[in-house]
């Protein structure tokens, strides 16, 4: 097993891949970077083959878009790498964990989208792994692809790309317009100018930040650099992005351009039986997109694979409606993968939420956390169901005004009085 050690002699990344595994309680963890959250042709199927001989069976997605085995054994994960390798699934070592590419998961393919972005993923993702100095980004720095839809412009990307028009591209550094406009066509080479320059300024100051948010004055010397390398200048007073409005949620039937459907797909808590994974590689032909907010997408389907695909899913307990319980719960990996977690809160927030799915039980999103360090809480107005370790769960947030301590047979009208917004 190759576990690469840090570039240079700065505080070392800690953060996990394919090839530098984290060890967690329950065994070790690897993180496959998937850029724009595209599988390969029968990726799904080939990770949940993986995760059932090496792992505990199971897919984990993540925020950024990618996959998560967990409880693997380190004995084993030479034949892990060579079967990720197989699939399609590690096209660099090197660059592995570099690989950190985000994009809005319609791909330009459905209103208001207008920016068919798949193939700059691939180019980007071309571009990061042929050029070596790239491999010292760190596998936190992030690149962000949007179609126009404005779906991904809120993700706190280093280096984000919205199209103004259908031949002009705006770069958004750390959440903010820099007003530099361009070519769509040089997209590419103005993310990976840029990703240059943040490293440049990284080693001239001797700095150990991973990101642009952790480097005084970076995103000025980025665009200093831009308009050195590319001509670019940025108006006084540019036209502010303005994305369309969009759904709340991309899930269930989305008309595609084309006359076709994608089909959003909820995954409760972000996770992935292999009988589940297999259905969806499945019924999207061997394809599938990860999105940020860890559901899954199928493209291209016609309006009886869609009545198929809905009912085939909902049996299998992923379900394709907007309203869905599931799209408000998030948790904390929990017993037994996390040494410091003081319950199994994904169990229970899965009984839970299953007995409440159908049931109108309040607007605001509800996490679930193990201790008191609050791991994967979302950015936001947060219901917060924290494990005390008596078997009990502190309530907070919502419009509690103080944390309430509730037993499990409590739990599920206190979560949805704590829910409901009042004016």
């Amino acid at each position: 097993m190759s576990i690469f050690p840090p570039t240079d002699g700065m505080r070392a990344d800690s953060c996990p891949g394919a090839l530098r595994p984290h060890r967690a309680e329950d065994g070790l963890l690897v993180r496959i970077r998937l850029p724009g959250g595209v599988l390969p042709e029968g990726g799904l199927r080939a990770l949940a083959a993986i995760s059932a001989v090496h792992g505990n069976g199971r897919l984990e997605l993540t925020s950024r878009a990618n996959v998560q085995l967990r409880a693997l054994r380190e004995r084993e994960l030479d034949e892990v790498v060579r079967k990720l390798s197989t699939a399609g699934l590690l096209p660099s070592a090197s660059h592995e964990r570099a690989r950190n590419i985000v994009a809005a998961p319609l791909q330009g393919r459905c209103p208001p989208g207008r920016w068919e972005i798949r193939p700059v993923i691939s180019q980007l993702d071309r571009r990061l792994v042929a050029e070596p100095g790239l491999a010292e980004l760190s596998g936190r720095f992030l690149f962000a692809l949007d179609d126009g839809s404005g779906s991904v412009l809120s993700i706190n990307a280093d280096l984000c790309l919205f199209p103004v028009s259908d031949t002009v591209a705006g770069l958004v550094i750390t959440g903010r317009d820099t007003g530099l406009r361009f070519p769509v066509e040089q997209a590419v080479p103005v993310l990976i100018a840029a990703a240059r320059t943040f490293l440049r300024e990284r080693h001239a100051r001797s700095s150990d930040a991973w990101r642009l948010s952790g480097l005084p004055g970076g995103a000025a010397a980025i665009v200093r650099r831009l308009g050195e390398e590319f001509g670019l200048t940025a108006p006084a007073s540019p036209a502010p992005l303005a994305p369309p409005s969009r759904p709340a949620a991309l899930i269930g039937p989305l008309r595609e351009h084309t006359g076709g459907y994608s089909l959003g797909v909820v995954v409760p808590l972000g996770t992935l039986a292999p009988a589940q994974a297999e259905l969806l590689d499945d019924l999207g032909g061997g394809t599938a997109t990860i999105t940020p907010w860890r559901t899954v997408v199928l493209e291209n389907l016609d309006d009886a694979a869609v009545a198929r695909a809905r009912r085939l899913l909902g049996q299998a307990g992923l379900p394709t409606d907007p309203a869905s319980e599931w799209l408000h719960v998030t948790a904390c990996a929990g017993r037994p993968g996390c040494g410091k977690a003081l319950s199994d809160v994904r169990a229970d927030a899965a009984r839970l939420t299953q007995a409440s799915e159908g049931a109108k039980s309040g607007v605001l999103p509800v996490h679930w956390a193990a201790c008191e360090r609050r791991c994967g809480r979302p950015a936001g107005s947060t219901v917060e169901v924290l494990a005390t370790g008596d078997g009990r769960y502190e309530l907070s947030g919502g419009n509690l005004t103080s944390p309430r301590a509730h037993d499990l047979t409590e739990l599920p009208a206190a979560i949805a009085q704590a829910r409901r917004i009042t004016d």
